[in-house]
Order: C-alpha cells, then structure tokens, then sequence
C-alpha cells in the first residue's frame, strides 16, 4: 500500500513511518520542510483548500494524519491545523478516491467537545471526518509513552527530581498509552478487509493518577523514594503560563487544563483492535538500560542547574571584589602577594570583571574553551595563594577547598560538551 503519512517528522509520524515501511508497505512522508526523495512538502497552517492536496495524493491508497500542535505560535493556529487543513485533506480524499483515513486524534475528559480550543479544534475535524463517505478510523491516544517522546521526557525529568513537585496533590487521572501500541493499531486498521468507521480511545490497560504515573517512570529508572511536594494549582497555572513563552514547552496553560479534566476511557475496543492487552506501566521501557535512562533524565537538569550554581559563584564574586568587600582588605591580600599600587589596582579590578565575565558567559554560552580556561584560572588562583597565603588551606570555612569541587563540576560540564554540527 502507498501511504501518505502527514505530520511524518513528528514524534508520533516518525514511529510510524519505521513501522509502515517494516510491514512493507511505501510510505510518503508529509512534513514541512522536505529532505528525502519520498518527502512532501506541507504546511498546515497554509493549506486550507481540497485542490492544494490533490496533487500530493496521486497513486496514494492511505492516508494517515498525524499532525498536531500543543501549543499557538505565530501562524500555526489550532483552527488551522487541528480543523481547516485535515477538512481539506479530508475533502481531497474524497476527490481523488483515497478510501482509507486515519486520524490521529486526542483523547479528552468527561466533555465530548473540549473545553479548550486545542481539543475543540480536535473533534471539529473528527466531526467533518465522521460524516463523510470515506473508509475512515479515529483514534484518539491519552498520553503517548515512548523513550524519545517529548512528553516522556520531560516527565522522566520531573521523575528523577529529588523532590518533585505535584500539580495540586497530583491526583489528576491519566491512561499512558505505549507509541509502540499506537502504531500496532495503525497497522491492524490499514490491514483490514472490512471498513472500520470507528471512533477507538488508544488507551493503557489501566488508568493511573498522575503521581502514579511518575512513581512508573522513577521504578523505571530504579530510584530511590523521593520527596513528594503538592503545588497549589494557582502557583501551577502562574508556572504554565511562563513555560507557554518557550515555544518548545511542553506544559502551558492548555496542557494543564487538559491534565486537570483527566484522560482515562475503556480499553476493551483498544484491546480488541490490537488483539492483546496495550503495554502496562511496567513494560514501557523494556528493553532499555535504567542506568541510561536515569543518567539522561538526571543531566537534563543536574547540567543546567551546575551552570546556574557556576555562574552564580564567579558573578557573586565580581561583584564583592568591586567595592562590597572592603578594598583596602583585598588591596593588603594583594600586596601580600607581592603586587602593589597601580598593579595591585589593575590586578583587583580586573580579576573582578574577569569573573563577571565568565559568570555571564556561563549563563549565556557554552564550550570547552570556556570550561577549560576557567579550570586554568582556579587552578592558577590556588597555586599562588599557596604559595603566598598558605594558611588558607587551613581556614575553618575552607575557601580554598571549595575549588576542588568548582573543578569538578567543571569537568563534568567538560565531559558533557558534544562535537558541534
């Protein structure tokens, strides 16, 4: 079968795609920016009209779309591409005789319609899509679990936490639904003989709260108990409404509104669909090392959060070495080093800017030559106090023993630093 899979380069699409082209079938692959010699181009935020997508459905038997956006940016509108677009695929497909349509939807709380406009956009194109006379299948995924998934990465992130912060007392309800489940089910829907015309909730064998599912993603990892520490939900909304500034974030207030409506239903049909139970909680990273996952979960915030504190340490110290520590103090230190005059007053303010340099510099870059050249700076101040202010070494508060751990965390940001392009 020739497939046209749209929205190939997403998460979800590109599951897909492995697993069509496994099964043998000829996979053309619908995305934005096109790379490959079976790439289409399309923009969903643009191609709202039946007779732009004619061409691109010339000797296709399927199409599957699997296009979708949590969030608004710019010109990519959930109208647009939730509803517009898929209605004019949609309506394409009629025109052009492509039978077979799969929609991957989303599967919402106790309202049908949605009370956001992520989910209404959702089910106005399930809605056109059910009442044409297309050989149509609707699926409609809870939260999507997969090792390279966004989603299941950022939660395999706020799993690892030693302490981790729960929306309200983190009771919401959630059915974890496994990519590998999803494209199973795709595969069954595209290789039936008999038209489906069915709405299917692609759901988990169980429900689970949300601290449930985070505990699975922690057993995962095999990790320690953490600490638990409910979040009011006005300090989550003020939080999800700062996250929705980044583009790529995954939580913002519509995320989380749909987190607070729940996303559990019956899987039998589910089940039935696949022929067996979807995976459980227990088999969602079988297969993979928990050694690999924590470390990766771990570094995605332990590296930020060493800069932070990197940072924090040099521009802290500019800032005392410019005049809130007394200056004649730092002047006698100096001199005790041996630079006096105009050259002790060039040696302070010039080490205070240089560390303010490299505080900002931390923040804002990052590489090898600037961890590098800070390891050589620290380790050049502890050889000369050394040598002219040894008893350092010996003050109770240990000022000089705090280096050894400022280099190494240095050279575990070193160690981290990948090959550019």
């Amino acid at each position: 079968m020739k497939i046209l899979v749209c929205g190939a380069s997403g998460f979800i699409g590109q599951h897909l795609c492995v697993s069509l082209v496994k099964a043998g079938h000829e996979v053309v692959h619908g995305v934005r920016k096109p790379e490959r010699p079976s790439d289409v181009a399309m923009d969903y935020g643009r191609d709202l009209d039946p007779e732009t997508w004619l061409p691109r459905l010339a000797g296709v038997d399927a199409v599957i779309n699997a296009v979708g956006i949590l969030q608004e940016i710019g010109q990519r509108r959930f109208d647009a591409i939730h509803r517009d677009a898929p209605i004019a695929l949609f309506k394409a497909c009629e025109m052009a005789g492509v039978r077979r349509v799969i929609q991957i939807s989303a599967l919402g709380g106790a309202n049908e319609m949605g009370s956001t406009l992520y989910m209404r956009s959702k089910r106005e194109a399930d809605a056109y899509l059910r009442q044409t006379s297309l050989d149509w299948s609707i699926l409609r995924p809870s939260l999507i679990v997969g090792a390279d998934g966004a989603s299941s990465r950022l939660f395999r992130v706020f799993a690892s936490l030693p302490v981790i912060g729960l929306p309200g007392k983190g009771l919401q309800l959630l059915q974890p639904v496994h990519i590998d489940d999803i494209c199973a089910a795709v595969l069954n829907l595209l290789e039936s003989s008999e038209p489906t015309r069915q709405v299917i909730a692609a759901v988990g064998p169980e429900a689970m709260t949300y601290r449930g599912m985070l505990q699975a993603y922690r057993d995962a990892m095999q990790l320690a108990p953490p600490i638990w520490l409910p979040v009011p939900m006005f300090f989550m909304n003020m939080a999800a409404w700062l996250a929705a500034l980044f583009p790529a974030s995954v939580l913002s207030p519509v995320s989380l509104r749909m987190l607070e409506e729940g996303n559990v239903a019956d899987s039998a049909k589910f089940s039935r669909l696949l022929g067996h139970k979807p995976r459980g909680a227990d088999a969602w990273f079988s297969g993979l090392s928990p050694d690999m996952l924590r470390t990766q979960a771990i570094a995605a915030w332990s590296l930020p959060l060493f800069r932070l504190a990197l940072a924090l340490v040099w521009i802290i110290t500019g800032v005392l070495s410019l005049g809130i520590f007394p200056v004649d103090q730092s002047l006698d230190l100096l001199r005790r080093v041996g630079l006096h005059n105009v050259v002790a007053d060039i040696a302070l303010y010039g080490a205070a800017l240089l560390d303010l340099a490299f505080g900002l510099a931390t923040l804002l870059a990052s590489g090898r030559l600037l961890w590098r050249l800070q390891m050589a700076l620290i380790a050049g101040y502890t050889i000369i106090i050394s040598i002219f202010l040894p008893e350092y070494w010996l003050h109770p508060f240990g000022p000089i023993l705090k280096n050894i751990a400022i280099l190494a965390l240095l050279i575990v940001l070193d160690a981290f630093e990948t090959r550019k392009g």
